[in-house]
């Protein structure tokens, strides 16, 4: 696994390095330098990042966050202090695990395993949301497409969803693509 450390404190960032090398965790990269920080995550590749702020200021944290957002990978953030809003802002972002004033390397396995978890979590249900709108898109276009089909034919319901069927079977493509194409060409011939 490998794990990405960031943390302008090469002090800090040795205790979790520790953590991590104790825990039998050894491709491990060390970033105390934020500047162009995106990049070189990019280029490193990790499988799970961890970031450690000491005194978080709303600009490090937005920094954090878009950072976070884009990498689509687990995220554990350790900090000494912190409130509301910035705890509802790593959330936001997609931090798998916030650690205040938790910073002790015994603790640092158990925190990247949780973060790892709570992604994992976070993934399958984001990818479960997107499969029911993509689902419920479709059935609305299938619908739409039906309804245009009755209108214009003077069919009834199920022979407007034959018809759908059949022109998805003749021409290998699913029904919902079909679908898709009648509403999208209704709209682009209007009332002609």
């Amino acid at each position: 696994m490998r794990i990405a450390i960031v943390d302008e404190s090469p002090a800090r960032a040795a205790v979790i390095e520790e953590g991590l090398r104790d825990a039998g965790l050894t491709d491990v990269a060390v970033f105390t330098d934020r500047k162009g920080i995106a990049a070189r995550l990019e280029a490193f590749a990790p499988d799970v990042v961890l970031i450690n702020l000491a005194n978080p200021h709303r600009d490090e944290l937005e920094e954090l966050f878009a950072l976070s957002r884009a990498m689509a990978r687990p995220v554990a953030m350790f900090v000494d202090q912190s409130d509301t809003a910035g705890i509802e802002a790593a959330i936001d972002a997609g931090v798998s695990a916030y650690v205040v004033d938790g910073l002790r390397k015994e603790r640092i396995k158990p925190v990247l395993e949780l973060a790892i978890r709570r992604f994992r979590a976070y993934s399958r249900l984001r990818a479960e949301l997107d499969e029911a709108r993509g689902a419920l898109a479709e059935r609305k276009a299938i619908d739409q497409a039906k309804a245009l089909l009755m209108k214009k034919r003077a069919i009834d319901e199920p022979a407007a969803y034959a018809a759908l069927r059949k022109a998805a079977m003749d021409s290998g493509r699913r029904i919902g693509d079909v679908a898709d194409a009648i509403v999208t060409a209704d709209r682009l011939m209007g009332d002609l």
